[in-house]
């Protein structure tokens, strides 16, 4: 069988082809893409679900897919929280999924270089990025979402709000594309890092006990440097198992590939390629037959669970793979580096 190599002539690890095949294999004639087949759409995963085939070549599935988000867009710029069959499930509206469509957006920019298809979306985004910014708090933290009777909740999440901040990056990179105005998401971006960085008390304390939490920071790039290194070294042995990859929840034998995943777009961003190529080697295994990744495992039993084919799971084992391979050009989209050189005029840290 042929090897395939990335853009950097090395040899890749997985084929995109097979892994991307099983997202575009859910993914609906409208261009929604649920969690698996008959499962809920949510509009955070499926916008990783896209940026997975976007990664595969797959590029008007993928266009597909965010013009399912344009029509399935609020007048005040969210998104419902999930759908079943096309139609709202969950009616809440949540900030980190409402705000991912600006990464999903850079993202594709990334690839096709397409400045047509960013101005064609910059309605979407506008109204998108109004809403997270009339969700922020005055000190800088995101609010959690509004509940379907339009109430606001106002808990902070870490894994949300840094999920946020990429957003915001990708958002003011996009203005400086387009040459549109950023400045109050610029405000809104640097508000949101100093939060992150030095008000961490205000984030529900409760879900530390899920991986994200420990390495969401550093993934979004609120943290990098010698401090992202600080946290990344102090929860590794809590979050990590040796040989089999992240648990989902610290106190749960359950290793995901998703989690494990994104520790690698963590590490990778921050220049440790070398600890996120062992880490990715992990999770190679763990496949069905398809070639298709599982969503994760116990253990010490090793029990597939749950069994489902989910599209988000194997859209970010892309990612991860495009980081480490270069397999697209927007392997960087993490990258400290990338967004240390400011490429894009974004302003990070000027608060």
């Amino acid at each position: 069988m042929e090897v395939k190599t990335s853009k950097q002539n090395l040899p890749l690890p997985l084929d995109t082809d097979i892994v991307g095949a099983s997202i575009l294999a859910t993914q609906r004639e409208s261009g929604e893409i649920p969690w698996c087949g008959g499962d809920k759409t949510d509009p955070w995963d499926m916008v990783e679900s896209i940026m997975g085939l976007s990664i595969a070549g797959h590029h008007a599935a993928a266009r597909k897919g965010f013009a399912w988000l344009k029509d399935q867009q609020l007048e005040n710029g969210a998104w419902y929280a999930s759908y079943k069959n096309g139609l709202p499930d969950d009616r809440t509206q949540d900030t980190n999924m409402t705000a991912y469509i600006a990464t999903g957006l850079f993202h594709d920019w990334l690839i096709t270089k397409d400045r047509a298809f960013l101005e064609e979306y910059w309605p979407v985004l506008e109204k998108a990025m109004a809403f997270i910014l009339d969700m922020q708090s005055p000190d800088g933290e995101i609010w959690w979402a509004r509940s379907p009777e339009g109430k606001l909740d106002p808990m902070c999440l870490l894994t949300g709000s840094s999920s946020i901040f990429m957003s915001l990056k990708c958002a003011c990179a996009i203005a400086f594309i387009l040459e549109k105005p950023s400045e109050a998401w610029q405000k809104a971006l640097t508000k949101l890092g100093h939060a992150i960085r030095h008000r961490r008390h205000v984030f529900n304390v409760s879900k530390s006990r899920y991986s994200m939490d420990w390495f969401y920071p550093v993934l979004c790039g609120a943290l990098s440097g010698p401090e992202a290194q600080k946290r990344i070294d102090k929860y590794w042995k809590k979050f990590i198992v040796e040989d089999m990859g992240v648990r989902c929840v610290s106190d749960n034998p359950w290793v995901t590939m998703a989690e494990t995943s994104e520790l690698v777009l963590a590490l990778a961003a921050m220049g440790n390629t070398g600890q996120a190529r062992i880490v990715f080697n992990w999770i190679l295994d763990r496949r069905y037959e398809d070639g298709s990744f599982w969503c994760g495992f116990t253990f010490p039993d090793m029990v597939i669970w749950p069994e489902d084919r989910l599209t988000w799971t194997n859209a970010v084992v892309l990612m991860a793979a495009d980081a480490l391979y270069g397999i697209t050009p927007a392997a960087g989209l993490f990258d400290h580096a990338f967004w240390a050189d400011n490429p894009y005029g974004v302003i990070t840290d000027a608060f």
